[in-house]
């Protein structure tokens, strides 16, 4: 079938749109239902020297890291006559935005694929000057939903910049703009609905830790004060204004050294040459300043520009535009952990409002040079708005940005796309950082170890179970020293009489808060880990289930002495693990004073062993259908799924996972309200393994679902829509809150998520082997929920 490539005329005047490209022979492509829904993005793109280019690069790598079997991407990169390049990722589309006839045949291409759902279009008024007639026409004829991403929101526009933007707003489907400020402008200024908007801050890169000192070393700036700005040089940077505070800076701080990062803009570059960077030369030689100011004169890699943000002292901010709407450059130095200082564009008065910066005059050199004292004489801080600034920032990950775009796909085309989390690799490197050859620290700052807050059993104990379930998938020799420390953690707790403790100092010294708390738990979670260990006698060396064995023995006559429910749980699974029939009337003892619990509670409704659910639910009916794998007692496993379809009724809504908050227990005979935040990784981990060992044994399908739905939560399915699971670091947040995550990274939620991974892991592995062996013909009949 032949089409019209050129149904516009170019001669048409603007009166006469909007045209339409006659679609009614394109229907009769059958859409092709094995292909993914196509999203295309219409868009500057590398290597095009453009922050937006970079931008959509960024978004388009989280959206296909962050999702998979979800939609496809197909990108159409805007070129002009002076901007043509040779692509490594080859778009498929190119849109020569001077040329009439490359609008229509895009357009034409995007309505015959019936497998293009949505378009995507990256808008900044530069990219269509001049052609904004064929521009406009171009919108009109489309025929998918189209998600203008706008860079520039300018307030109080004249009449001809309204016409462009009331034609624009008016055709399309959704808006995403960057800041809560152009928001306003749009239903201020050009009266567009608020439901049409979506705010999607400016995506901003995951770091890793990384050592100031070393990378000023790497970069020959050791024993300077380093201040930066960065991103493609023009007058609009206003650099200028640092350099005449420059001066009076150096008074006080002889070592500061300004570095300014970045090629001049290509399209000032064609039209003016380097005039702006010789200004800012000249300018240096009549201030003295030469050996405090220094150009990269380069087109920055994305890790060598990460790194030089990450050795900066201050970042510097200076753009004299008060209308720009949002700066990437200014995100990625706030995400990096740069203390800032700012002019007040709206993106930096809303990003800074927290103490993460100081905002300064426009182009008032004083009020920079005396921001700028004060941080540099103030490490402590510098240190506090570094640390205001990484959590005010955290939300633009460029993961977060990812499921926000997603989402609004899915709510746009929701017939087409259904969002699917793509699983991530197992990382290690926190572990890592976080293990001495002493044992693993308790907490961390973001994620860097908190030394100060010393080790614990509990934390040992469950990095021994992720790091032998690690090297029982992989083999890799190298975890066996980790595996070692744990175990000789382990050891170090262990009494004389029998009993462990649990919190150990810095100095490697116990602490009194051995004596003022309750250490059942603590005991019992040893236990798991001991059982465990023994579990994999035939892979592990020898000598790991050998001591292993030898310390159960010893504190076995204790063991009976448990009656706290969770440290009752946790001994069960270790025997469990440990699978030697002599100690199988213990398993016995202990779960029957569970079935006790149980009994006692459970009411028509009310199916559970406690009045209230608090932390570690899971842990009760998973340790029950242990003790029935081990002894055969079908009531334990009754129990155990009645407790535990009773359990899932009350966390899973519609497929989501929203475990028990710790800011209110879930109580037994009161309206419990429902507590937005405290959700901790470990009550979503153990959640995980349980239904994990649900669905073995009892093959519904069910419990698979909800693993995935579970273990979404760590990937941004929670009521934030935000990652928990830092996948540059390899950590795990602390929590979910109302309004934020928790960004530490400390032990027991990076090993919970390295638990639940490698339990997905099994999961997808093992598909034709999940049902344990059939010990019962049937159930008693159990109620569902």
């Amino acid at each position: 079938m032949k089409i019209n490539s050129n149904p516009f005329n170019e001669n048409s005047h603007m009166d006469s749109w909007p045209l339409k490209i006659n679609t009614s022979l394109l229907d009769l492509i059958p859409l092709n239902e094995n292909k993914l829904p196509e999203i295309v993005f219409i868009t500057s793109f590398p290597p095009r020297e453009c922050g937006i280019a970079t931008y959509s690069q960024d978004l388009i790598n989280a959206l296909e890291i962050q999702f998979e079997a979800s939609f496809e991407i197909s990108i159409c990169a805007l070129e002009s006559e002076s901007e043509q390049h040779i692509y490594i990722q080859k778009p498929k589309y190119i849109l020569n935005t001077e040329h009439p006839n490359s609008y229509t045949n895009l357009a034409i291409a995007i309505n015959r694929n019936k497998n293009i759902q949505a378009v995507v279009l990256q808008h900044e008024f530069g990219f269509f000057s001049k052609m904004e007639f064929h521009f406009l026409e171009f919108l009109e004829s489309i025929s998918k939903p189209i998600v203008f991403v706008l860079h520039t929101v300018l307030p109080n526009p004249n009449e001809s910049l309204k016409q462009i933007m009331d034609a624009m707003t008016s055709i399309a489907s959704s808006i995403i703009v960057m800041t809560k400020d152009a928001s306003k402008i749009l239903i201020n200024n050009y009266n567009v609905r608020s439901s049409k908007i979506t705010i999607i801050q400016h995506g901003t890169h995951l770091v890793s830790p990384a050592d100031k000192e070393v990378l000023k070393t790497k970069y020959l700036l050791s024993n300077r004060e380093i201040l930066t700005t960065f991103g493609l040089l023009g007058s609009s940077k206003g650099i200028e204004v640092t350099l005449e505070a420059l001066p009076n800076i150096i008074k006080t701080h002889p070592q500061v050294l300004f570095l300014i990062l970045g090629k001049t803009h290509p399209t000032i570059l064609k039209n003016d040459g380097e005039l702006y960077r010789e200004m800012l030369k000249d300018k240096i030689k009549e201030l003295k300043i030469e050996k405090h100011v220094s150009f990269v004169n380069e087109y920055l890699p994305l890790s060598t520009l990460l790194e030089y943000l990450q050795l900066t002292d201050i970042y510097l901010f200076t753009s004299k535009d008060p209308n720009q709407a949002v700066s990437g450059t200014f995100s990625y130095a706030v995400s990096c952990g740069c203390p800032i200082i700012s002019t007040p564009i709206p993106h930096a008065c809303e990003v800074l409002d927290n103490g993460a910066g100081i905002i300064v005059d426009f182009q008032n050199p004083q009020q920079l040079s005396d921001a700028v004292i004060l941080l540099l004489d103030n490490e402590k801080l510098r240190y506090q708005k570094s640390l205001n600034g990484l959590h005010k920032m955290a939300p633009t990950a460029w993961q977060n940005s990812a499921i926000a775009h997603a989402q609004l796909f899915e709510r746009l085309i929701p017939k087409s796309i259904k969002l699917k989390y793509r699983m991530p690799v197992i990382k290690l490197d926190h572990i890592h950082r976080m293990t001495t050859e002493f044992g693993i620290h308790q907490f961390s700052k973001i994620a860097q170890p908190d030394k100060d807050s010393g080790y614990t059993l509990d934390d040992n104990a469950r990095a021994l179970i992720a790091i032998c379930q690690q090297y029982d998938s992989d083999r890799d020799e190298k975890h066996l020293i980790l595996i070692e420390t744990y175990f000789q953690f382990i050891k170090f707790c262990l009494r004389g009489n029998g009993t462990f403790l649990n919190y150990v100092n810095e100095q490697k010294e116990f602490t009194t808060q051995n004596e003022n708390e309750n250490l059942e738990d603590s005991n019992g979670r040893a236990v798991w880990a001991l059982g465990y260990l023994i579990s994999l006698k035939e892979i592990l060396p020898s000598y790991f289930s050998e001591q292993a064995e030898y310390i159960l023995q010893k504190i076995l006559p204790q063991l009976d002495k448990s009656y706290s429910s969770r440290a009752m749980a946790f001994i069960i699974k270790g025997l469990y693990y440990q699978n030697d029939s002599k100690n199988f009337h213990l398993i016995k003892t202990l779960a029957n004073r569970l079935v006790q619990m149980y009994r006692h509670e459970r009411k028509n409704d009310w199916f559970w062993f406690e009045t209230y659910l608090t932390y570690g639910n899971s842990i009760l009916p998973e340790a029950l259908l242990c003790a029935y794998l081990s002894t055969h007692e079908i009531v334990y496993k009754n129990i155990a799924k009645e407790s535990f379809d009773f359990l899932l009724s009350k966390i899973f809504i519609d497929e989501k996972i929203k475990v028990i908050s710790n800011k209110g227990w879930y109580k037994k005979d009161s309206i419990s309200e429902t507590q937005i935040g405290g959700e901790q990784p470990i009550d979503v981990a153990y959640t995980i393994m349980a239904l994990e060992k649900f669905y073995r044994q009892f093959n519904e399908i069910g419990y698979k679902q909800k693993a995935v739905f579970a273990f979404n939560w760590f990937l941004g399915k929670n009521h934030l829509n935000q990652i928990i699971y830092n996948p540059c670091t390899g950590g795990c947040y602390d929590g979910l809150e109302e309004y934020n995550a928790n960004l530490n990274q400390g032990a027991e939620s990076t090993i919970s998520y390295l638990l639940a991974r490698q339990t997905m892991h099994q999961l997808i592995s093992n598909k034709e082997n999940l049902v344990y062996p059939d010990l019962d013909a049937q159930l008693a009949p159990i109620k569902h929920y």
